[in-house]
């Protein structure tokens, strides 16, 4: 994270969190750019978001905060996809003694760090060159799918909201059809989420298992999977991580057409980057080129793994500084269901 030396914010820190379906990460902001205090508490050991929040301030006062959180964020009532959390974000404000509460998408606000990552905080996979000016795609797999994008409109990046991870799976060979007619027994609808996620990886695991009539601990979670791939040993472990990267490289390139992203494709969440050297070897890129009459385009746009460990922070700060630069100075600024105006950062803008 970057350091500035223009002082303190009038007002204290603010507060910075990004919420996912199994973690909520706090810190707090004493400063433009000086993101410290970050603290990972697991969401299964709070009832309520109010609870694990002032657990992480432990008396302390606030007056600003912003939450990014892993759920579509329309209207004041907030229910989480993949964890039991629900709460109003002006009910939440009120109790929590907060004078702004913004809740935005964990997509958007990572997609508004995209700019202001340094080359140090991302790994290029593939070839390809962005093009400057052009749109960018961000797509990551954690407890879910989340997929975001910026497009540049007149000096300034506009974030895009959206659940584009619950389109409908595509399979591209005989395997991810395999995959895909073992879920179809359980579900009515397949979604890429189902696939390209944590769980995801449990569950193409379970389905290449049955297929292959191969018996398998069908328990074993997504980090032991990922782990035991990695080790090397297990066949059945290696063939369900490029199985996901290959399904990942689909995804991506879907996102690529449909924005027509060559400014690149950026890959976060909590799975892929514990892959390290392993994705950059896997069938990811393949994939990703492998786009039939598109395929020309698709191999000229960079995919890029963003390995800050923070990133949605960066993006959340960004969010709430722009709001509080543009609220009405006479009036406090309130609880808000979803970002407006402060969506948009000036694409020059080199932090908050």
């Amino acid at each position: 994270m970057q350091s500035y030396n223009d002082g303190a914010y009038v007002g204290g820190p603010r507060l910075l969190a990004d919420i996912g379906g199994t973690n909520a990460r706090f810190a707090l902001e004493p400063r433009p750019g000086e993101i410290g205090e970050i603290t990972a508490l697991a969401c299964a050991d709070f009832p309520r978001f109010e609870d694990a929040l002032r657990a992480f301030l432990g008396g302390r006062r606030v007056r600003h905060a912003v939450i990014a959180i892993a759920n579509p964020v329309d209207g004041d009532a907030i229910k989480m996809t993949n964890h039991h959390w629900a709460f109003s974000i002006e009910g939440a404000r009120r109790e929590l003694g907060l004078d702004t509460l913004l809740v935005v998408n964990d997509f958007t606000a990572l997609a508004m760090s995209l700019p202001v990552l340094a080359a140090a905080d991302l790994m290029q996979v593939g070839s390809g060159a962005a093009r400057p000016g052009s749109a960018i795609g961000l797509v990551g797999a954690g407890t879910g799918l989340g997929v975001s994008g910026l497009v540049p409109a007149e000096g300034r990046w506009t974030p895009l909201h959206s659940e584009g991870g619950h389109v409908a799976f595509s399979p591209m060979d005989e395997r991810e059809l395999e995959v895909l007619r073992y879920c179809w027994r359980r579900f009515d609808h397949v979604s890429a989420e189902r696939f390209v996620s944590g769980p995801g990886l449990a569950l193409i695991r379970e389905a290449l298992a049955v297929s292959r009539g191969v018996a398998a601990d069908l328990a074993l979670a997504p980090s032991d999977i990922v782990a035991r791939a990695l080790e090397g040993d297990d066949a059945l472990c290696r063939e369900t991580v490029d199985c996901f990267c290959a399904m990942l490289g689909t995804v991506a390139a879907n996102l690529a057409v449909t924005l027509g992203a060559q400014g690149g494709i950026y890959i976060g969440g909590g799975v892929v980057p514990r892959l390290g050297d392993y994705f950059a070897a896997s069938p990811f890129r393949a994939r990703f080129e492998t786009k039939g009459r598109f395929s020309g385009f698709t191999a000229r746009i960079p995919t890029f793994l963003i390995t800050a460990p923070y990133p949605a922070l960066l993006g959340a700060s960004s969010i709430l500084a722009d709001h509080l630069a543009h609220a009405a100075p006479a009036q406090p600024a309130r609880g808000m269901a979803r970002p407006g105006s402060h969506q948009t950062l000036r694409a020059d803008h080199a932090s908050c």
